[in-house]
C-alpha cells in the first residue's frame, strides 16, 4: 500500500517538477524581451525628439510668422521629454497611457509643422530640409516597427502568464509576474485625418 502511494505521488510530483524546471526561465526571458523591445521604442522616440530642433530651425528660417506652430512643437517635445517610462514603470498602465498621449501630441504638432511647410515651396526644395524630412519619415517608420515589436513581445509574455504551463510556473516560482499593458491608440489617433483640397 505504501509503495503504491509512493509511486502515485512520484508519478504526480515528477512531471510537475519537470514542468517547472523546463519552463522556469520562460517568463524571465519573455520579460527581458518586453523590456528590450520597449527600449527600442524609446530609442526611436528619442531619435525623433533629437531631429525636431533641427527641423524647427530649418523651417523657422522660411516661416518666421508661424510662431504658434513652432511653440506647439517645442512644447509637445518638452512634454514628451518630461515623461519617463522605463522598464520599472512599464507595468503602470496610467504612466504608459500618459506617455502614449504625449507622443501622440508630438505627432500631431509635427503634422501641423508639415502643413506649414506645404505653404513654402522654397523650403520644400531646400536640401537640408529634405534630408531632415527624410530622416523624420524614416524615424516614424522605425517607431511603427518598434511599437509593433513591443506589442508582439507583450502579447507573448501575457500569453505565457495566461496559459498552461506558464500560468502554473508563474504562480509557483514567479508570483510577482503580472500581465503587461501595451499601447492603446488615443482618441486623436483613432480619428481619420481630414483631407481638404
Amino acid at each position: 500500500m505504501k509503495k503504491t502511494v509512493f509511486i502515485i505521488a512520484l508519478a504526480i510530483i515528477l512531471p510537475l517538477v519537470y514542468l517547472i524546471i523546463n519552463n522556469y526561465n520562460n517568463i524571465p526571458k519573455l520579460d527581458e524581451n518586453v523590456k528590450e523591445k520597449w527600449s527600442q521604442v524609446q530609442n526611436q522616440y528619442k531619435r525623433r525628439a533629437d531631429l525636431i530642433p533641427n527641423l524647427v530651425a530649418t523651417v523657422k528660417g522660411y516661416a518666421e510668422h508661424e510662431k504658434s506652430t513652432f511653440t506647439e512643437v517645442t512644447e509637445a517635445r518638452s512634454k514628451v521629454s518630461q515623461i519617463n517610462v522605463n522598464a520599472d514603470t512599464l507595468n503602470n498602465p496610467a504612466m504608459l497611457q500618459q506617455f502614449a498621449n504625449a507622443q501622440s501630441g508630438l505627432s500631431s504638432a509635427l503634422s501641423k509643422l508639415m502643413l506649414v511647410v506645404e505653404r513654402y515651396p522654397d523650403l520644400k526644395a531646400n536640401e537640408n530640409f529634405k534630408a531632415l524630412q527624410s530622416q523624420l519619415e524614416g524615424t516614424e517608420n522605425r517607431i511603427t516597427i518598434a511599437r509593433k515589436d513591443f506589442i508582439e513581445a507583450v502579447k507573448q509574455y501575457n500569453l505565457e502568464l495566461r496559459t498552461m504551463p506558464g500560468k502554473l510556473v508563474a504562480a509557483i516560482v514567479h508570483p510577482s509576474a503580472q500581465i503587461r499593458e501595451t499601447f492603446k491608440a488615443s482618441v486623436t489617433e483613432q480619428e481619420a485625418p481630414k483631407v481638404q483640397f
